[in-house]
């Protein structure tokens, strides 16, 4: 196997809508979307060993070699430099995304992708690697990074545990395998006639979305995304008709938006906010569900809630006090929907230096301080 950069977007998208794995922070717009905010990028291809070739050969046979050398591609992996006050490492988000037929060839494949990883990160003075991967949560999995020298990251940067909905099903079936609640908010929202659900393309309703955003970030005492992050991460899904704004109106006033991102037959609700004027207006019941509905009109397979708490987590013990987790709420919401939960590999991290403590420490202060 051999490591080779890939600048090619055709190619590196068909390979992904041949994979069973789908997540849009390996796509290729995920990819322009960092390069935007600032950071440098790499993406990488691990291929099979190329055949050897005559020096002299013609256009025809090129064209066919590169054909073939394609059809031998067997894992990608979009690979971010992250540089934080807490320090530069390697990031990859929900990867490596390895060719279905070939998953037992997980350990070899990510050794050669490590050889390369460490050559890129010293070269760019980063202290480790954190791979944040969208392999399923086994001992099997676990036992591949540990061999390698990995250890569990004091905090994730993507959900490590998300929820999901087959959509295939027609919408009344849909609805049935709701929760009581949810169904009867979305009926009740659905004859409410001051209440409009609005999809736009338009840059400016980003603007709409923030003014939402932060009063949901004073509400639930979060770190949020800066309008220059939100708009950036819009305009990289636009060209490609891969993004929506979704916009839950009342009386003309927007109660709550969301950015859904269609890519390869998923639909993903990656950004929300909502307010909490009007709480018994259900707007954010029926924005999810035209969001749904606009997902299958595009045929896609499967919704993606994005991340949720885990059952167990519902309550923690803090200084002699039980408090919810911060997710709960919002959990409750989007399991009300119906589907499944999936769990990720928790990521892990490959310390390269004694500057990764500095790192470790300062995330796992945060991370309590957060109340996760």
């Amino acid at each position: 196997m051999e490591i080779r950069e890939i600048k090619d977007k055709k190619i590196w998208e068909d390979f992904l809508s041949r994979c069973e794995e789908k997540t849009f922070l390996q796509s290729w717009n995920w990819g322009e979307f960092q390069k935007m905010t600032g950071d440098k990028i790499w993406r990488l291809g691990v291929y099979q060993e190329k055949s050897n070739i005559k020096n002299q050969i013609s256009k025809i046979q090129i064209k066919n070699q590169k054909l073939e050398n394609d059809k031998k591609l067997l894992a990608v992996a979009l690979v971010i430099k992250v540089s934080a006050k807490r320090g530069r490492f390697l990031f990859v988000p929900h990867g490596p995304i390895i060719k279905s037929k070939i998953k037992n060839q997980k350990s070899k494949i990510l050794e050669i992708l490590l050889d390369k990883l460490k050559k890129i990160a010293k070269e760019e003075n980063c202290s480790f690697i954190r791979i944040a991967s969208i392999w399923e949560r086994t001992e099997e999995n676990e036992r591949i990074f540990k061999n390698f020298g990995f250890r569990k990251a004091p905090i994730h940067i993507h959900p490590e545990l998300t929820w999901e909905l087959d959509i295939t099903a027609p919408e009344g079936e849909l609805l049935k395998g709701m929760r009581k609640t949810t169904r009867y908010l979305i009926k009740q929202g659905l004859k409410n006639k001051d209440l409009k659900i609005e999809t736009s393309k338009n840059l400016k309703d980003v603007e709409i979305f923030n003014s939402l955003y932060q009063k949901t970030v004073l509400l639930h005492h979060f770190v949020p995304f800066s309008p220059d992050y939100l708009k950036k991460e819009f305009l990289a899904f636009s060209p490609d008709n891969q993004i929506l704004i979704f916009l839950a109106k009342y009386r003309g006033e927007c109660l709550a938006s969301s950015f859904i991102i269609f890519w390869q037959g998923r639909a993903f609700y990656h950004q929300g906010a909502s307010c909490q004027k009007y709480h018994q207006i259900p707007a954010s019941y029926l924005l999810q569900w035209e969001a749904i509905k606009a997902a299958k009109k595009r045929d896609c397979k499967l919704y993606n809630f994005w991340g949720i708490a885990k059952e167990k987590s519902k309550f923690k013990i803090q200084k002699s006090k039980i408090r919810k987790h911060p997710w709960w709420g919002l959990t409750l919401f989007k399991t009300g929907f119906g589907g499944h939960e999936r769990e990720y590999l928790r990521t892990q991290d490959l310390p390269l230096s004694i500057f990764y403590w500095l790192t470790f420490f300062f995330e796992k202060l945060r991370k309590i301080k957060r109340g996760f």
